[in-house]
């Protein structure tokens, strides 16, 4: 892996490491949801809500559409939901661990 590869993958790892970026992600792993569907799934107000999005959105972690007066989003790369997965794997064996 070269350098600017390394930078990128950091850049992108960062851009979904916050337990409400996360949550976004998995909140639209299933397909494209308004904001307003998203805020109601994690319980955020909309400023906060937008402004994960947003900081995801310019890492090219999701993409958006606008239809009317509502935004849309969905992930852009379904490898970020793979990575996550191993992520997701690796914490429960380690929880299971320690039982």
């Amino acid at each position: 892996m070269d350098k600017e590869l390394a930078m990128h993958a950091a850049e992108v790892l960062k851009a979904v490491a916050h337990p409400i970026r996360l949550l976004i992600v998995e909140a639209l792993q299933d397909g494209e949801r308004s904001v307003g569907q998203i805020m109601d799934a994690l319980g955020e107000k909309q400023a906060i809500t937008s402004q994960q999005l947003n900081l995801m959105k310019d890492k090219g972690v999701l993409a958006s559409r606008r239809e009317g007066t509502k935004v849309y989003y969905r992930i852009q790369n379904p490898n970020v939901i793979r990575v996550l997965n191993c992520v997701y794997d690796h914490c429960d064996a380690a929880a299971k661990g320690r039982s």
